[in-house]
């Protein structure tokens, strides 16, 4: 059996320096990412139909507080539309997105929605609202979701509790812990660079990433809205913005099998090639945003957030060429999990 991974692996490739060294693991992680990913690129569109939220993140732009956001809900047949129209961009996954904001109505009228959504479309459901009881995840499973995406944001009880006043880390993985006993595909991961965050809390949120044992991993930089209480706070990474690219890369080493998307926030830190970059090194799904347009201002979770002056067609299409400069071709078919719980990279391909 291949050799574990284990924090000081971890810790010198995210040491590695600038330069060659730093490009050989880009391509490394690249490589393995085709090994086990293959190249195919899976679209999944993200339908944001929500910005309330009763919570009071100290970054996120639709923090219950921030009263310079206008709320707004889309109805039920604004979103079906909007997924009606996802299979022929390529896209073959709808993310269903929103702040958290529970009510046995709300969840009851999602659990319709995902059902409508599995009748009369082939696309796979993913949903993304924050943490509910069991009951209620097994209402969305039994309805017809596929996957849900819940991040752990960070591994750090202390730091998590600093950044989230409505919740702990320990409820946030009992969560994850009720989903995987569900059946349900599991997503989560991290913010790279959080305020306070040690070199060693980046190497732990990987490593918990491999122990939870993830469908999906998405992780992106930190970035604070200026209408928040960090606003203006400056990224444990600032002075050196490519170990966004370094923790994207070794945690697609550690975790070989799993899909790791090239999150928005890459473009917002690195304008232009932010997700171009990630794809290469390790990444294989791209999320484009398929919100009505004159929605997308209004769910901004962080600054310089891409894509919010273009409509659902302009960055399905935006898509298509980033990939075709890649030369990676579209997924066919939901991209459900390859998750293997016996599957890993070995550490030692990688000693320096």
């Amino acid at each position: 059996m291949e050799p574990a991974w284990n924090l000081p692996d971890i810790l010198r490739l995210l040491a590695t320096r600038p330069g060659e060294a730093r490009q050989a693991l880009y391509d490394r992680a690249d490589a393995v990412r085709r090994e086990y990913m293959g190249d195919e690129v899976f679209l999944r569109g993200i339908i944001e139909f929500s910005n309330i939220c009763r919570n009071d993140c100290l970054y996120c732009g639709i923090r219950a507080s921030n009263d310079r956001v206008a709320r707004y809900r889309l109805g039920e047949a604004e979103i079906l539309e909007l997924a009606r129209r996802m299979p022929e961009h390529g896209q073959t996954t709808v993310v269903l997105q929103s702040g958290e904001a529970p009510s046995r109505e709300g969840d009851a009228a999602l659990a319709r929605l995902i059902a409508r959504i599995k009748a009369e479309t082939p696309l796979a459901v993913t949903v993304s609202v924050g943490n509910r009881p069991r009951e209620v995840y097994a209402a969305w499973r039994d309805s017809g979701m596929d996957r849900y995406l819940l991040r752990f944001e960070t591994s750090d009880p202390a730091l998590f509790a600093r950044l989230h006043p409505d919740c702990g880390l320990a409820e946030r993985l009992h969560c994850l812990e009720d989903l995987r006993s569900l059946g349900v595909q599991l997503g989560s991961g991290f913010m790279i660079g959080l305020p306070g965050e040690r070199r060693e809390t980046l190497a732990e949120n990987i490593l918990l990433c491999r122990g939870l044992e993830l469908d999906m991993i998405g992780i992106g930089p930190f970035l604070a809205h200026p209408d928040t209480p960090l606003g203006g706070a400056r990224n444990a990474y600032a002075l050196d913005p490519d170990m966004h690219f370094l923790a994207l890369a070794v945690t697609r080493l550690v975790n070989p099998d799993a899909h790791i998307p090239a999150t928005t926030a890459y473009d917002a830190l690195f304008p232009g090639s932010g997700r171009n970059l990630a794809l290469t090194r390790g990444a294989n799904v791209f999320m484009p945003s398929a919100t009505p347009g004159q929605r997308r201002r209004d769910y901004l979770l962080y600054p310089d957030k891409p894509c919010v002056d273009e409509t659902g067609d302009m960055c399905a299409r935006c898509v298509m060429g980033r990939l075709a400069a890649l030369n990676r071709r579209v997924g066919i078919g939901p991209g459900h999990g390859r998750r293997s719980p016996n599957v890993t990279s070995n550490p030692k391909e990688f000693q320096s």
